[in-house]
C-alpha cells in the first residue's frame, strides 16, 4: 500500500513540475469521459509540456484520453481506463495567419469562436461552424463535428490542411498534404523528417491527417490544426419554408438542388410529422401532388402539430444574394420567407444531456424513407434536425426509454437503411443505453481502423476503448 501511495504521489509531483502546481490536480466529479472518471487532470502550457504528460504515462503504464471544452466527452463508447486527463485549454491561439495564405494555424484547445473572432478581424473565416457552444477546434477535429456549412464546404476535416500531434510516445509530429508546407512545423523529436510516420508504409493508403478526425483522441493528441480559410462572405439570407412531412422536404430539397442556386446550408428543423391535406400541390412542380394514400405516406399521418422548418442559406456578394434569394423565394410558394438572421434552432442538436442521441446518414434521396423507419420503428412522432441537403441528420429518444426498446428501434432503422447504404450510429446516450446497445453498427472500415491503432498506439495508451470495436 506504501509504494502505491508512493507512486501516485510521484506521479502528482511530476505532473505538477511539467504543467505548473495550478495546473496539475486529482480528478474531480465533474472529470468524466463518458462516465468513467479520471484520476488525474493535466492542463500543459505548450506542446513540449503536452509531449512529457505523455512520456510520463508511458513510464507508468497509464491512459491518456485528451479533453478540449468537454463538450461532446460523453459522446461515443466509455474508455477502458482514464488515468490522465489532457486538457488542451492552454494549446490555444492562432498562432499563423500569413496574409493571402489562405491557411491559418491554429491550437488545439482555441474555441471555434474565438478562433472565428480572430479571423474576422482580417476579414477571413473558418468554413465550419459545429453546432456544439464552447467547442474547441481540437475537438471538433476528434469528433470529425459538422454543422450547416457542411452542405457546400464538406466537413471540418475537408478544410484541413495539416496537424501537428503528439503520438502514443510522446513524440511531436507534423503532417500535411504532399507538396503543402504546414506553417509553424516541428520536427518530431527522433530525429523524423517532419511529415513521415514511422513504419507508414505498413499502412498504405492512409492520410494520417486525416485519420485523427473523428478518432476522439484515440490516434494521437492533436496540438494545433492547419487550416484552410476563405473571405467572410459579404452577404447572406436564410430563406425559410415551412414543411409538414419527410417526403414533402424530399421534393423541396431536390427542387433546390435542381434550380442551381448554390446554397451554403440546407437545414431541416422537424420536430414531429402532421396530417397531410387532401390534396397538396408543389409550388414550383404542379404534376408533384402529395395524397395522404402515397405509399410513403399511408399510416404515417400522425397528430396535429406545429409545422417545421426547410431553411436555406444562401451566401456571397449582396446583389448575387439578394437574385438567388428572390429566385429560391418564388420557387417555395408564398409560405416563404426571407431575413437576414438564422432561425433560433439553427446549428444545434436537437438532443439534450441524458436523451438518446442518433445520427443518420444516407443518399439525400432515401432520407425521407430513413426519416418514415424511424418513426414506424419508434412508433411514435422522433424530432428530426439537421442537413438534409446531404443526408445527414440527428434524431432523439427519449430519455425514459427502456434500453431493450432503444436497441429494438436502432436495429430496426439500421435494417431499412442498409439497402439504401445508410448508416445509423447512436451519437450520445445514458450509461445503460450505451452498454447495451452497439453504438455504430456495421462499419466496413473496421479493419483498417484496427490496423491504425495498432501501428499508432500498440500499446493502447490513448483513450483506450474509445473508438469502435473496442479499440
Amino acid at each position: 500500500m506504501a509504494a502505491a501511495v508512493s507512486v501516485t504521489d510521484q506521479i502528482t509531483r511530476r505532473l505538477a513540475e511539467i504543467c505548473g502546481p495550478p495546473f496539475a490536480r486529482f480528478a474531480g466529479p465533474a472529470d468524466e469521459v463518458a462516465g468513467r472518471t479520471a484520476r488525474w487532470v493535466a492542463v500543459p502550457g505548450g506542446p513540449h509540456a503536452a509531449a512529457e504528460v505523455i512520456r510520463l504515462a508511458a513510464a507508468h503504464d497509464l491512459a491518456v484520453v485528451p479533453r478540449g471544452a468537454g463538450t461532446k466527452i460523453d459522446w461515443g463508447a466509455a474508455p477502458a481506463q482514464v488515468d490522465i486527463m489532457l486538457d488542451t485549454g492552454r494549446l490555444a491561439g492562432v498562432w499563423h495567419e500569413p496574409r493571402g495564405a489562405g491557411v491559418a494555424e491554429i491550437g488545439a484547445g482555441t474555441p471555434l469562436r474565438a478562433a472565428q473572432a480572430t479571423l474576422e478581424r482580417t476579414g477571413q473565416r473558418l468554413p465550419v461552424d459545429a453546432p456544439s457552444p464552447g467547442a474547441t477546434l481540437g475537438g471538433v477535429l476528434a469528433a470529425d463535428e459538422a454543422g450547416p456549412l457542411r452542405h457546400r464546404h464538406g466537413s471540418p476535416c475537408a478544410q484541413l490542411v495539416g496537424v501537428r500531434y503528439l503520438d502514443a510516445d510522446g513524440d511531436l509530429v507534423s503532417v500535411g498534404e504532399p507538396g503543402t508546407a504546414l506553417l509553424g512545423r516541428a520536427a518530431p523529436a527522433r530525429g523524423a523528417r517532419a511529415g513521415d510516420l514511422p513504419g507508414a508504409a505498413d499502412l498504405p493508403g492512409f492520410d494520417v491527417a486525416r485519420l485523427l478526425c473523428g478518432s476522439q483522441g484515440g490516434l494521437g493528441v492533436l496540438v494545433s490544426a492547419t487550416m484552410r480559410v476563405q473571405p467572410v462572405p459579404a452577404g447572406r439570407v436564410w430563406v425559410s419554408r415551412p414543411v409538414w412531412t419527410p417526403l414533402e422536404v424530399n421534393d423541396l430539397v431536390r427542387a433546390v438542388l435542381a434550380a442551381r442556386l448554390d446554397p451554403a446550408a440546407i437545414e431541416l428543423d422537424l420536430p414531429v410529422p402532421v396530417p397531410l391535406p387532401r390534396r397538396r400541390v408543389h409550388p414550383s412542380h404542379p404534376s408533384v401532388v402529395h395524397r395522404p394514400d402515397h405509399p410513403a405516406v399511408t399510416g404515417r399521418t400522425g397528430r396535429p402539430a406545429a409545422a417545421g422548418s426547410l431553411v436555406v442559406l444562401l451566401e456571397g456578394g449582396p446583389a448575387d444574394v439578394a437574385e438567388r434569394a428572390e429566385r429560391l423565394t418564388t420557387l417555395f410558394g408564398p409560405e416563404a420567407t426571407a431575413g437576414h438572421t438564422a432561425p433560433e434552432w439553427w446549428g444545434r442538436y436537437p438532443f439534450g444531456p441524458g436523451d438518446t442521441a442518433l445520427r443518420i446518414e444516407v443518399p439525400i434521396n432515401d432520407l425521407h424513407a430513413a426519416v418514415y423507419a424511424l418513426r414506424d420503428a419508434a412508433g411514435a412522432p422522433v424530432p428530426v434536425r439537421g442537413s438534409a441537403g446531404v443526408g445527414t441528420v440527428h434524431a432523439v429518444l427519449p430519455a425514459a426509454l427502456p434500453t431493450d426498446r432503444v436497441a429494438s428501434i436502432v436495429t430496426a432503422v439500421r435494417g431499412v437503411l442498409l439497402a439504401r447504404q445508410g448508416r445509423c450510429t447512436v451519437v450520445a446516450a445514458p450509461p445503460p443505453v450505451r452498454r447495451a446497445v452497439d453504438l455504430w453498427g456495421e462499419l466496413p472500415s473496421l479493419p483498417r481502423l484496427r490496423a491504425a491503432k495498432e501501428h499508432l498506439d500498440p500499446h493502447q495508451r490513448l483513450a483506450p476503448g474509445r473508438l469502435p470495436g473496442g479499440l
